[in-house]
């Protein structure tokens, strides 16, 4: 009780706000983009097209190679939120300097040590989050990486030996699954972003984590990437 009355009411409604905010998108961007037709969810079609064509491919090595490139983006994320980490570690042991920084810019309010400690706790926890999603990111195209190679041959499928919408099925849910795993870590940097207006102050925090939301509506329902990928596109039966 006495650690929540050193924090300022008005950054813990700020803090309040970022999590619920974020919380809340990520429900809506899952929920209504299964309506909608979000991007994730109609890169996911194209997914399962893919995988389609990968039954049908005969030798795989376009499609291991496909799977080791997409896995390369999350082990570079994975390693950078590691470092952001030590990073920000390494400011809780200067923080006295760091707050006489931020005093000095424009309009920034001014905090106490603890309270600016506080911030810095609040972006580790942001970017671990980070780290798990796009390490979990990493294990699952690998497991990707065994369904395509444990794929009976393509003769196999064209003969009716083994059941080819099933495979395609199951391997194109890995991958989706690994792709959404990998918007989880990314969403996490980009309200990062939102959490550094925090040490400016929490109306800061607040307006960034809106601006934050409205970017990645933008970018996630009413892109012209969006409008491409979903020219021409049908499901598969």
């Amino acid at each position: 009780m006495k650690f929540l009355s050193i924090i300022p009411w008005a950054d813990w409604l700020a803090l309040v706000c970022f999590f619920a905010l974020w919380t809340g998108y990520a429900w809506f961007a899952r929920v209504w983009g299964r309506k909608a037709g979000s991007l994730i969810q109609t890169t996911n079609r194209y997914r399962a097209y893919w995988m389609m064509q990968t039954t049908a491919r005969e030798p795989r090595m376009l499609d291991g190679l496909i799977t080791q490139t997409l896995s390369n983006t999350p082990a570079f994320f994975s390693s950078t939120s590691i470092l952001v980490i030590g990073g920000l570690f390494a400011l809780l042991g200067t923080t006295d300097k760091a707050t006489e920084l931020m005093s000095e810019i424009p309009f920034a309010q001014t905090t106490t040590l603890v309270v600016f400690e506080f911030k810095i706790l609040v972006m580790v926890a942001i970017f671990v989050y980070a780290f798990f999603r796009f390490s979990w990111c990493m294990r699952q195209y690998t497991f990707v990486a065994l369904v395509i190679g444990a794929m009976p041959p393509a003769a196999d499928f064209e003969s009716g030996k083994a059941d080819r919408a099933s495979y395609a099925r199951r391997a194109a849910g890995m991958v989706s699954a690994a792709a959404e795993t990998f918007n989880d870590g990314l969403r996490a940097y980009y309200f990062s972003f939102a959490a550094l207006a925090w040490f400016i102050s929490p109306v800061a925090m607040v307006v960034a984590t809106l601006l934050v939301v409205a970017i990645l509506y933008s970018r996630e329902f009413r892109s012209e990437v969006l409008h491409l990928l979903k020219e021409d596109v049908t499901p598969i039966v």
